[in-house]
């Protein structure tokens, strides 16, 4: 299957896409523009600021994006209600998947993300019946907003992920990918709950993913060897990975920042690509010009 975003994704046909360049971060490209303060959640700009958030993501598809994201991680209906925001779930989410939608304009697809629920379902401060009805209404408004697919992400709690994916598929008709973030262990291959690479796998490959990976978490420099292991756990799944521009740094000003620039992306996606990585894009800290390279680097590949 070639990429061709006009053609509609299935559950299997996503398997045999080619190797496609994904944006970068949103939080950070959004704090730019103001959305950074403590306790605010960006989301709420799908309603409030949708001509900004339209910006973020058109910007990436101008860089050469080939699938792009929903404004919409913190969106999940659990972490809505820690901010008394549980009534405008439905409306963040459609809309959030909506100006992505607009802002692909046939070049680009769109896979709605679904971070963390914010509550820890291995230490049993949750359901997870909760956490997978909570997906699964998620899933269908993205859904309905038009999203292509779904990719749950940023996740360290193998329980949680496990429920949010069964609601997710059970939610929605689209492609489900689940992607981890590996920030533990001797080679940052562990999540901060000590889930592994091979069992994140076997995890989404058991329940029934379409795609799984890593985001956030540590810089793209560290991303190979997590595509490696990945893909030493067999070729069922494609794999989605998205680093960071580097860790965050505090200059001067006492403003966060990320070093790494594009160019360690573009020496990064042949080693990437070696090790198996079918959708590469850039987490935290990264930019239009660092997608600019990854697409690039892969199109020079």
């Amino acid at each position: 299957m070639g990429f061709d975003p006009t053609v509609k994704l299935t559950r299997e046909n996503v398997k045999s896409l080619p190797p496609l360049c994904t944006d970068g971060a949103w939080g950070t490209e959004m704090a730019k523009q103001g959305g950074g303060d403590p306790g605010y959640i960006c989301d709420c700009w799908n309603l409030e600021r949708p001509e900004t958030v339209f910006a973020v993501a058109k910007a990436y598809v101008d860089a050469g994006a080939q699938v792009i994201l929903t404004n919409t991680f913190n969106s999940n209906p659990i972490a809505l209600h820690r901010h008394s925001l549980q009534n405008k779930a439905a409306e963040l989410n459609r809309v959030g998947a909506e100006l992505s939608k607009r802002a692909a304009a046939g070049k680009a697809y769109v896979f709605a993300s679904m971070g963390p629920c914010g509550k820890m379902v291995m230490m049993g401060d949750i359901d997870p019946a909760v956490v997978e009805e909570a997906a699964a209404r998620q899933a269908h408004v993205l859904e309905s907003g038009g999203a292509d697919a779904i990719i749950i992400e940023t996740q360290s709690d193998i329980a949680e992920a496990e429920a949010s994916l069964k609601g997710a598929l059970r939610g929605c008709s689209l492609p489900v990918g689940v992607s981890f973030t590996f920030d533990s262990g001797e080679n940052n291959d562990k999540t901060m709950m000590g889930v592994s690479i091979a069992q994140a796998y076997a995890m989404a490959k058991t329940i029934g993913a379409s795609f799984v990976g890593a985001n956030c978490g540590a810089g793209i420099d560290t991303f190979p060897n997590i595509a490696k292991q990945f893909a030493a756990c067999g070729g069922a799944l494609p794999i989605w990975i998205k680093g960071n521009a580097g860790l965050p740094e505090t200059d001067g000003l006492g403003n966060m920042v990320f070093r790494a620039g594009p160019d360690i992306f573009a020496q990064t996606v042949p080693l990437l690509l070696e090790a198996g990585a079918r959708f590469i894009g850039g987490c935290c800290g990264s930019t239009p010009d660092h997608v600019r390279a990854i697409a690039q680097a892969m199109a020079a590949a």
